[in-house]
């Protein structure tokens, strides 16, 4: 008997009365209670969940195609292992080493032939007959014509999105800007509340700036795409440079829009929430941004919350202060900036909880280079660090193209854990007790 369950958050559980259950549905109760004798904690697992790689196929035909080039074949859809051969060295221009006499082993007569254009697939072939194959070359990750490609591929897909944003709001906006793209469904837990303000404090901020100073900073173009649906996602995901999945640590099951955007080549910057924990370990620390207070931190927040010890960051009273002013219109805002009051309620946590990583890994080094607010024992908050990580992402890790661009590779090349095909056969395995049947 197995019970699947696909979230960590109560208010998603339906609660029942046992009295009305009794009288409803005796039957079922029994199974229940059934289900809670025997769920004892080594029969606990958990399975990842995964997302179809036709996230790639039929939504980002460009990458698709490149996929297949590179790899040599397109298998990699249904066999998601494969993108794991962008992380291989590459055989283009390798020497094969043959021995004329294969019955006779005079190691020493052996002949060198160089073969150009040397896909994964022949060099199997090759090995399999008893060729050696040297490798003399980088990674796919690492090859320049692969970074062309990749990169133009990227820009295709960025122009109709800007074409999309055109249509349905009217606003212009570069195709050469990153985009930073976050899509949730609207909760406390998922942040977008944090991500505005953040952007409205920056918005404060380049009011503040002489028409001088303007011109020789970054200004971002913020939009909000309306009518979002699974249609919009398919232009919005193959085309996003980096994506925000900042849920507050401990909140999140595992989520799926954090695993479609990096299939495509997405820089995440998220906690260690969910599916992140384990996209993290997969595409590598120096190719994840790290942001906030880890899950176990939370409790020890709460409590200093409830104790009155959280000394607010000023930038974060700053804002609050701002929006009340009346700047966005004559709306009583009281009621969302009061939300954000109190000693005990989740909002207070989310915004405790956004804080800035220690810089474990060197692509974390380099996003908190500049930041100068140091991280305190237990109690400093910075709820706008991610304004912070944003502008040292653009300033310190985009310009080189280079290195972004491998970084996007990899995140594709680190996506093939997360097949929705993987975690059916883990069920089938490990729960269902089942087998896959061949068809003739």
């Amino acid at each position: 008997m197995a019970y699947t369950n696909h979230t960590v958050l109560p208010e998603a559980l339906e609660k029942w009365s046992l009295e009305l259950m009794q009288k409803l549905l005796p039957r079922h109760v029994e199974i229940i209670e059934m289900i809670d004798d025997e769920l004892w904690p080594e029969k606990f697992q958990n399975k990842t969940n995964g997302v179809t790689p036709r996230w790639i196929k039929f939504c980002n035909p460009e990458l698709s195609s490149i996929l297949t080039k590179w790899i040599g074949t397109d298998d990699w859809v249904l066999n998601t292992e494969k993108l794991k051969n962008l992380e291989s060295f590459q055989i283009f221009g390798a020497y094969l080493y043959i021995h004329p006499y294969p019955s006779i082993c005079y190691w020493n007569t052996f002949f060198v032939l160089p073969v150009q254009n040397c896909t994964i697939t022949d060099a199997m072939i090759l090995v399999s007959n008893g060729a050696l194959v040297v490798v003399n070359h980088p990674t796919f990750a690492d090859n320049e014509d692969l970074h062309l490609e990749w990169r133009a591929a990227k820009k295709s897909n960025k122009m109709k999105v800007v074409s999309l944003i055109r249509q349905r709001t009217g606003y212009i906006v570069s195709p050469d800007s990153m985009f930073d793209i976050q899509v949730k469904r609207i909760h406390e837990y998922k942040r977008q509340l944090l991500n505005i303000l953040g952007i409205v404090y920056r918005y404060k901020k380049m009011k503040e700036m002489t028409a001088e100073d303007r011109i020789s900073s970054f200004v971002p173009r913020v939009v909000f795409v309306p009518d979002y649906n699974v249609s919009v996602a398919e232009m919005l995901i193959p085309a996003s440079e980096l994506s925000q999945h900042i849920s507050t640590a401990g909140m999140e099951a595992s989520g799926t829009s954090n695993m479609k955007f990096s299939m495509n080549g997405c820089i995440l910057i998220g906690t260690l929430d969910g599916a992140n924990v384990e996209i993290r370990e997969e595409v590598g620390e120096d190719n994840f941004f790290l942001f906030g207070a880890r899950a176990h931190e939370i409790v020890d927040l709460r409590k200093e919350r409830a104790e009155g010890k959280f000394v607010p960051d000023p930038r974060f009273e700053e804002v609050k202060k701002f929006i009340r002013s009346g700047v966005f219109g004559p709306c009583d805002y009281d009621e969302l900036m009061g939300s954000l009051k109190g000693t005990k309620d989740l909002v207070q946590i989310i915004f405790l909880s956004a804080r800035i990583s220690p810089a474990t890994s060197s692509a974390n080094r380099r996003l908190t280079r500049h930041i100068k607010t140091k991280r305190q024992a237990s109690i400093t908050s910075i709820p706008f660090t991610l304004l912070s990580i944003h502008l040292d992402v653009l300033t310190n890790v985009r310009h080189p193209k280079l290195r972004w661009t491998k970084m996007s590779i990899l995140n594709t090349a680190g996506s093939y854990k997360f097949s929705s095909d993987r975690t059916i056969h883990e069920y089938a395995k490990d729960i269902w007790d089942i087998k896959p049947l061949d068809l003739p």
